[in-house]
């Protein structure tokens, strides 16, 4: 895989929930869970299955930070 994005999070598939046309697919990376929201048809063309390995990629030019 080559890819301009540098911050790559490889976890496991705990959760794939699937909508009218968007799919939020939940990722464990080291025992914190990252969403992605992505079309159900990404979810099918890349065989997403809870249990299988993936990369959560992020490529953002803001990262916003709060706290109570």
């Amino acid at each position: 895989m080559k890819l301009s994005a540098r911050n790559r999070l490889k976890g496991t598939i705990v959760d794939v929930t699937k909508g009218a046309t968007t799919a939020h697919v939940r990722i464990d990376v080291g025992g914190s869970i990252v969403t992605a929201s992505i079309t159900n048809e990404s979810v099918d063309e890349l065989q997403l299955k809870v249990g299988g390995e993936a990369y959560a990629v992020i490529k953002a030019s803001d990262v916003m930070v709060a706290v109570d």
